[in-house]
């Protein structure tokens, strides 16, 4: 039986930005589907979504890369609610280093940061064309607009991921699937300060930011279709 209420599916979302936009969602008395690799944590952004009085959330302890049981848990939120009208591309890693950078890091960031997102887009599309509609956020960054000196495997993952979200907007924005790629630059959480921002706090992005900008988009009229947004800090203009 198709729910009543929209669901989205938020990977990453245990921490950081992933957490904060699960929050979000929560409070907007969304269906959300939380996915993440530790059980823990998940739990504990469940416990917050329920205090702020929001629909309880249904969780899946995933590793993003494990396309099989990408392909299983898609399936499982589909045959449960019937629908999927959300899905944020959020998860993924940092090593820095370019010609520097092993070459399992960087294929590990490639397989994290690029293939597990045209993974659950594979499996969520199907169910948005039945629907005639849906929203894929690409969570990117501005390291995928632009190659910073050491930061070449980094960039090539998310240049990558911008590629693949354009592609997906042109051709599932006629189908009435809108695709947003967001574009960030230092953005407040522990994957920042570990890639040694330069920045303070206060003068990164904050992640409620990135949710703010999902939750503005989510509310244009059907005819409005945005391929990117890019964000950044006074200091990395």
């Amino acid at each position: 039986m198709k729910s009543s209420t929209k669901v989205a599916i938020v990977t990453g979302a245990s921490k950081g930005i992933g957490k904060t936009i699960a929050i979000g969602f929560g409070k907007m008395k969304l269906q959300t589907i939380l996915i993440g690799r530790n059980s823990e944590d998940l739990k504990n952004v469940a416990d917050d979504i329920s205090k702020e009085g929001g629909t309880q959330p249904v969780l899946f302890s995933v590793d993003i890369t494990d396309s099989k049981k990408v392909k299983e848990t898609v399936a499982e939120v589909a045959e449960k609610f019937g629908r999927i009208d959300i899905l944020v591309n959020n998860a993924g890693i940092h090593y820095g280093g370019s010609l520097d950078l092993p070459e399992q890091d960087f294929k590990k960031m490639l397989e994290t940061n690029l293939v597990a997102q045209l993974v659950f887009a594979k499996e969520v599309v199907p169910v948005m064309r039945k629907q005639q509609s849906g929203y894929i956020f690409n969570v990117s960054s501005r390291s995928g607009k632009v190659g910073f000196s050491g930061s070449g495997g980094y960039s090539a993952s998310k240049f990558g991921l911008l590629g693949l979200s354009e592609s997906l907007y042109r051709e599932l924005t006629p189908q009435g699937i809108k695709v947003t790629a967001l574009c960030p630059a230092w953005v407040n959480t522990q994957m920042a300060r570990q890639a040694g921002t330069p920045l303070d706090a206060e003068e990164m992005i904050q992640p409620e930011d990135l949710f703010e900008t999902i939750r503005w988009l989510l509310n244009l009229s059907p005819g409005a279709c945005v391929k990117e947004v890019v964000i950044t800090n006074p200091k990395s203009l």
